[in-house]
């Protein structure tokens, strides 16, 4: 089972939090899931004491969507993101206004963060080769 070691009510609230989510949520949900469906996306996943509104395991990436429900907790999002950094995810924190008015920029916006973990896990073309000599002799 996936959460055998978690603790007393964590599937029960993460099933609340997705059947509670908000629009913005959903709305960015779908659009991931048809901008990248060789990815698995999954909403209000627990992770650590923290629940991701957007995690992408294989890809170690988490997205915040804040609403106004996070003006003002400055202090537990850097608590939240240090815990996801140490535990190796990338979290890239995006507005509910941007995911309603400009959901084109916010997916333009994941998929250079996809290419920048891509290019750097990933050696440049001929890069660390040495290059063949003509004339059969290295």
């Amino acid at each position: 089972m996936r959460y055998e070691d978690a603790p007393s009510g964590t599937v029960q609230r993460a099933r609340n939090l997705r059947r509670n989510a908000p629009e913005p949520e959903r709305h960015l949900l779908r659009a991931l899931r048809n901008a990248y469906p060789h990815l698995k996306w999954r909403h209000q996943a627990p992770l650590g004491p923290f629940y991701a509104d957007m995690l992408c395991f294989s890809e170690k990436l988490v997205i915040e969507v804040d609403g106004d429900t996070h003006a003002g907790a400055e202090g537990s999002d850097a608590s939240r993101a240090g815990f996801m950094a140490r535990e190796g995810y990338r979290t890239i924190r995006v507005s509910n206004t941007d995911v309603m008015t400009n959901l084109d920029g916010v997916i333009e916006h994941i998929s250079f963060s996809l290419r920048e973990k891509e290019g750097a896990a990933k050696p440049r073309k001929d890069e660390g080769v040495a290059p063949k000599k003509k004339g059969g002799t290295a």
